[in-house]
């Protein structure tokens, strides 16, 4: 972890997301790591106390921009995409979030939240997708309804696949939800859809950052 996290200290610096910095930047980031980790963050601020003196509030916010630091998915060609949705609740309510892995890279490309699973939603989401390709990848997708109609509408070839390739994308759901599940996958009654995508997007960021530093 030693590398990777000095790759991640050395690309903030350089991005320049924290203005202020009466804190150590390391102990920023390491802060932003541990709570991606797992750790709430009232514990990632007792934990680093010893470091530096901070609320829990601020691992929250530098968590938040620590997505700033790094590029997103650049557009390229793509052989074959893994998509999916899986659920998670605000305040008690379900709601879906959609994602995509390259399945050659790992990287998650596109992440979506909505309250329902429809056509509508599947092709808006395939056309976030479709922003990090400069081609028309093979989607990998399992049987779901909403999707025939979506990819025939964006002229996408799938095929229908329950393991294999397709596994990408459920060993990444996996590891969200192992991230989820310290909160009861249940975002907190101040939660709203917004601050819930801005969670998933920073996680996503440091994800993809992590699995590219690590190879």
């Amino acid at each position: 972890m030693l590398k990777p996290f000095s790759v991640l200290v050395d690309r903030v610096e350089k991005a320049g997301v924290f203005c202020w910095n009466r804190k150590p930047l390391k102990v920023k980031v390491l802060s932003t790591v541990l709570y991606y980790s797992g750790l709430s963050y009232r514990v990632v601020a007792r934990v680093l106390r010893d470091s530096a003196r901070f609320a829990h509030e601020s691992v929250r916010l530098w968590f938040r921009r620590l997505k700033d630091a790094f590029p997103k998915p650049e557009q390229r060609h793509r052989r074959s995409v893994a998509v999916d949705e899986t659920k998670l609740k605000i305040c008690g309510e379900q709601f879906y979030v959609w994602a995509a892995i390259d399945v050659k890279s790992k990287e998650v490309l596109a992440c979506r939240v909505s309250w329902t699973r429809s056509i509508m939603q599947a092709e808006a989401f395939l056309r976030k997708v479709l922003e990090t390709c400069t081609n028309k990848p093979l989607i990998l997708v399992d049987r779901g309804p909403w999707y025939p109609e979506a990819l025939v509408s964006l002229g996408l070839r799938w095929k229908h696949m329950t393991f294999g390739m397709r596994n990408r994308i459920e060993r990444w759901f996996g590891i969200l939800k192992a991230r989820t599940k310290r909160f009861s996958n249940n975002f907190s009654n101040n939660s709203t859809l917004k601050s819930a995508k801005a969670f998933l997007e920073a996680f996503i960021t440091l994800y993809n950052t992590l699995i590219k530093t690590e190879t």
